[in-house]
């Protein structure tokens, strides 16, 4: 069958209310396909007018004309145009699978009997029925919206291409009171989150959202090796200081243990400084394999593995994030943090949280994290369907 590129768009409303981990838990645990590409957008007027008119276009039943005037009504209100998050998914059927994951919308399909909390919509969305008038429709919110088939994809992925030319990966769309408190942080939810399909990617998400921070840049990235070694490069030193001589310890246990003598000072400082530094220094390769999935000095060996990154935008971020996410070993971590519900050890840790303004702005160099390939992923789709 062939692979298919598609799209969930999670709506401003949910955003606001901090559903989006939730929603990417549902799409990532029931899903066979890959999420390829991620951003949040501020949509302008142009761009809603015309998505709004693909909608009617696509079908003038009254679930689209809902969908329709959603998005004229609420993608831009007061004056203030909101954020709204893209997920590009691909694979086999991408826009059967993911329609029937997000679920109906039709009145006539939500009846109070059959929401069984099985689709998106049926526990994120919102359709009230005025109970005097079973035609007049009082309150809508989809929660997110698809396309059913891959020729409609194929119309909004266009517009997306063309509204997405130019435009940085962090919006802004907030005035603050204050904006000397406002802090931006950066957030890696690292590659031992996507080795299969799981939820816990959004449940990373919806951990964090408690802080009450915004975000405001997203995208799937692929560590190259050289990025791994620039990000990680300021902590292998502390990382060798810290496991060389727990590790020469341990060489030196053994070695007492099992030849049943005491080494001299002269001995264990030779075992710590040789044996403890060669491990620190493999360990700090590994660490650099594990976030780029190549190992240093062998690029013919390399497997593929993927990270999403976050910014997260608001009063005291650093310090916020960073309480949420937990302390690097998962096992001094305190219960509820990120890293004690789903870290294994220092090194493969879970996620990763700016630990300043400073640090977040070398890092989010490194990543290139004003830029986002979504859009060159739309169009790579569009060159292989005409090629």
């Amino acid at each position: 069958m062939k692979n298919e590129l598609s799209y969930v768009m999670v709506s401003p409303y949910s955003i606001v209310k901090s559903r989006t981990g939730g929603v990417i838990a549902r799409l990532l645990s029931r899903l066979d396909i890959e999420l390829v590409g991620a951003q949040m957008i501020i949509p302008d007027k142009p761009f809603v007018k015309e998505y709004a008119l693909l909608l009617r276009k696509q079908n003038v039943k009254d679930d689209f004309t809902m969908l329709a005037d959603y998005v004229e009504e609420h993608f831009i209100s007061g004056g203030r145009a909101h954020r709204v998050l893209i997920l590009l998914f691909q694979g086999p059927d991408a826009c059967r699978k993911l329609s029937e994951i997000c679920g109906a919308l039709h009145a006539e399909n939500r009846g109070i009997e059959s929401i069984r909390g099985e689709t998106i919509r049926d526990t994120y969305a919102d359709l009230i029925i005025d109970s005097n008038d079973p035609h007049k429709i009082t309150y809508f919110e989809p929660a997110v919206l698809t396309p059913r088939n891959q020729q409609e994809a194929d119309i909004d992925l266009e517009l997306f291409a063309r509204f997405l030319k130019g435009k940085e990966n962090i919006v802004v769309n907030m005035d603050y009171p204050e904006m000397a408190k406002i802090e931006r942080t950066l957030v890696i939810i690292k590659p031992d989150n996507w080795n299969f399909a799981s939820s816990r990617p959004g449940t990373i998400l919806d951990m964090f959202s408690r802080t009450g921070m915004r975000i405001v840049g997203i995208k799937i990235h692929e560590f190259t090796e050289e990025e791994a070694l620039e990000f990680y490069g300021p902590v292998e030193s502390a990382l060798i200081e810290k496991l060389a001589p727990a590790f020469g310890g341990k060489a030196v246990e053994i070695l007492e243990k099992e030849f049943d003598l005491s080494l001299s000072i002269e001995t264990k400082n030779l075992l710590s400084n040789s044996l403890g530094m060669e491990y620190a220094e493999r360990q700090f390769q590994k660490l650099i394999e594990f976030m780029s999935g190549i190992r240093p000095g062998d690029s013919e060996d390399s497997k593929h593995v993927m990270t999403m990154i976050l910014v997260y935008e608001g009063d005291g971020a650093v310090e916020k994030i960073r309480e949420v996410l937990g302390p690097t070993d998962p096992l001094k971590a305190p219960g509820g943090t990120v890293r004690r519900e789903f870290g294994s050890n220092v090194m493969i840790n879970t996620a990763h949280a700016s630990d300043s303004t400073e640090s977040f702005e070398r890092e989010s160099l490194i990543v290139k994290i004003h830029e986002n390939k979504l859009r060159n992923i739309i169009e790579e789709h569009f060159k292989q369907c005409r090629g």
